[in-house]
């Protein structure tokens, strides 16, 4: 027998697992009201023929950002259409686009402007993407309005190029997306003064929350009593303490799932979740570690060192450990800083400013947010 077919006639707990994926966009945003209509407030503008002003979404990871976008854009676009106005509404994820040319030359595509994504200089290709608009493509006088998701990782790679192009391009509104709140240090004030965005902050999800986005996507996702009681309140339960992460609390759920199929039982049971939670903690940490460059594994290197000895870890005294470690093959103080924040937006340490008291200033805490042995583990396999 194909071994396709022989799984496929394994029994499930699911009766379609797609909705368990954070990417998918229900019709119904739990909790979100509030956001959904700070974002529309904005870009309602667009359908009087005004360009929306610019506008910066913050919040951690799986506080529903860029779900909230989704479904603003697609309620724009369908009233967009009812009333004959030419709006469009772009999405670009800049972990896949991560220089200037590579956006534009993709919004460029998405608009139906055929660019290679190399061989021409970047002049050409912001030419190509200005002539949308100057030779009126779309009939009438379009209104562009582009989401950049973790706009940070751009920043960080290329620049603040490609947000002086945009801001500098008649009928274009920037709606930026970050996890990152100090993204805006990687902005020149010339651009920053041009932005002049408009910010919305999104708030953690609480236990009670999560139990609510759990339960509308059970409904589409398993069987009928296919979980046992307890299952979706320990899943909302640890994912609020991932800083209410609702793709913590999806991914909790659909691997509690897996492993029953895989257990070959009729339920999910609560003990599955504690087992989902080891197994996605692993997988996450050792990801991470195995795609860092090499000095950022010396800092964690030292981190764990300070934390098995159960020091308090500044700056400072990292850095004299990571020195040792490096035995003379070490970067600057300066950019330890760097690392430090890298591996802070990756959710590997968490940092805090603590004062010393008067005349002895403040300083910089740091900590490990990951369980030693998995980080171990991850280093050294």
């Amino acid at each position: 027998m194909n071994i396709f077919e022989e799984l496929g006639e394994k029994e499930s707990v699911f009766k379609c697992k797609k909705y368990l994926d954070h990417r998918f966009l229900p019709e119904n945003l739990p909790h979100r009201d509030e956001q959904i209509k700070s974002v529309a407030k904005y870009w309602i503008e667009a359908l009087s023929n005004v360009t929306p002003p610019d506008v910066t979404i913050y919040g951690k990871t799986g506080t529903g950002k860029t779900a909230v976008a989704k479904f603003a854009r697609k309620q724009l676009e369908q009233v967009a259409r009812d009333k004959n106005v030419n709006v469009r509404v772009e999405y670009i994820r800049c972990t896949d686009y991560t220089t200037e040319y590579q956006v534009i030359a993709r919004l460029c595509q998405q608009m139906g402007q055929d660019v290679p994504y190399r061989g021409w200089t970047k002049g050409e290709v912001i030419q190509a993407f200005r002539n949308l608009f100057k030779k009126n493509v779309f009939g009438k006088n379009l209104i562009l309005i582009i989401v950049l998701d973790e706009i940070d990782i751009l920043l960080k790679n290329d620049g603040d190029g490609l947000l002086y192009t945009l801001t500098r391009t008649e009928n274009v509104s920037i709606a930026s997306i970050s996890n990152y709140v100090e993204f805006k240090q990687f902005i020149k004030p010339r651009v920053k003064s041009s932005l002049r965005d408009r910010e919305i902050v999104f708030p953690p999800y609480n236990a009670h929350q999560l139990v609510d986005i759990l339960n509308e996507r059970v409904q589409m996702s398993f069987k009928d009593k296919a979980l046992q009681k307890e299952v979706i309140p320990l899943c909302a339960a640890m994912a609020a303490r991932e800083e209410g992460d609702a793709r913590y609390a999806l991914d909790l759920l659909r691997t509690s799932g897996e492993l029953a199929n895989e257990k070959g039982t009729e339920m999910v049971y609560e003990n599955y979740v504690r087992e989902a939670k080891d197994q996605i903690e692993h997988n996450k940490v050792t990801d991470i570690v195995m795609t860092l460059p090499s000095q950022q594994k010396k800092v964690l290197e030292s981190l764990l060192y300070l934390t098995n000895r159960k020091e308090e870890i500044t700056s400072g005294r990292l850095y004299d450990i990571y020195k040792e470690i490096t035995k003379g093959d070490s970067v600057s103080y300066r950019r330890i800083f760097d690392f430090i924040n890298e591996l802070e937006m990756l959710g590997l340490i968490s940092t805090k400013t603590v004062s010393r008291g008067r005349g002895k200033g403040r300083t910089n805490i740091i900590d490990l947010q990951c369980d030693t042995q998995l980080l171990e583990d991850a280093m050294w396999q």
